[in-house]
């Protein structure tokens, strides 16, 4: 509801003629970004009250971030070619709305991203497809022509990358230079080799439910690394540890467990 009331779900998916329709993204990002935004907003407050120590009044403040809010937050460019326009953008796919080319391509047996971020990697993107004149050709000899001419330009790049498999792409794109990649599902991606060597994928073991993997952090600290030590706890395996550093007695929680309120 969010993602539709805040505008994601209508920058997300297929353009309508090409059989598209608002789509939500696929993990609930609204939550994410709230949370994410709610411990940046955490740590600029302790940052401000620690400023503030040894100055009267120095104390700290009620913070509030909202689901919708977060969620405006998040369409970062999209907002802003709103603003410049004043109109709202259209779906997509999975194409970049203002950098070309920047989106997935079909090849001989399947899809690869391809991600032209500068000039120099747009002709070179241009040798490796066997068409170098594109490169000086002035509907797209710069970024802002290219997006001008997209619907010129796009047939041209999809006929050529269609011609050859995903891996020989990968291969000669990424001895170019030019940012690709396979489209991989949620497996895959944890196997891969980036994701190994970031420690993405913690193996953990439950005492009752056995191996119970966890996702890695994506933060690595040079002086003070953090892990992940424990696995997830069963529904209520550490509520007398928690009520005990709350303070409770032992008698008053054996009350609560008595009234069948833990």
């Amino acid at each position: 509801m969010i993602q539709a009331l805040g505008g994601l779900m209508s920058v997300t998916g297929f353009p309508s003629d090409e059989g598209g329709h608002p789509t939500k993204v696929g993990v609930a990002i609204s939550d994410i970004a709230t949370g994410l935004f709610g411990a940046i907003s955490v740590l600029a407050g302790l940052l401000a009250r620690n400023s503030e120590r040894g100055q009267e009044g120095a104390r700290g403040q009620r913070i509030d971030v909202s689901l919708l809010g977060s969620t405006l937050a998040v369409l970062i460019n999209q907002a802003q070619n709103a603003f410049v326009s004043g109109q709202a953008p259209i779906r997509r796919g999975n194409a970049h709305p203002n950098i070309i080319p920047y989106e997935t391509f079909r090849t001989a047996d399947g899809e690869v991203a391809v991600g032209v971020g500068s000039e120099r990697q747009w002709r070179r993107l241009c040798e490796e497809i066997g068409a170098p004149e594109l490169a000086d050709d002035p509907r797209f000899a710069t970024n802002g022509n290219r997006v001008a001419n997209r619907e010129a330009l796009r047939p041209l790049l999809a006929d050529a990358i269609a011609a050859e498999l995903t891996a020989d792409w990968l291969e000669r794109l990424d001895r170019a230079g030019i940012p690709a990649g396979p489209i991989l599902d949620v497996t895959d991606a944890f196997a891969s080799g980036a994701a190994r060597a970031r420690r993405m994928r913690v193996p953990m073991s439950h005492p009752v439910l056995g191996a119970v993997d966890q996702v890695g952090l994506p933060f690595e600290f040079a002086r003070t690394p953090a892990s992940i030590r424990t696995p997830p706890p069963l529904l209520g395996e550490q509520t007398h540890e928690i009520l005990i550093e709350a303070g409770y007695s032992a008698e008053e929680i054996g009350d609560l467990r008595a009234a069948g309120v833990v």
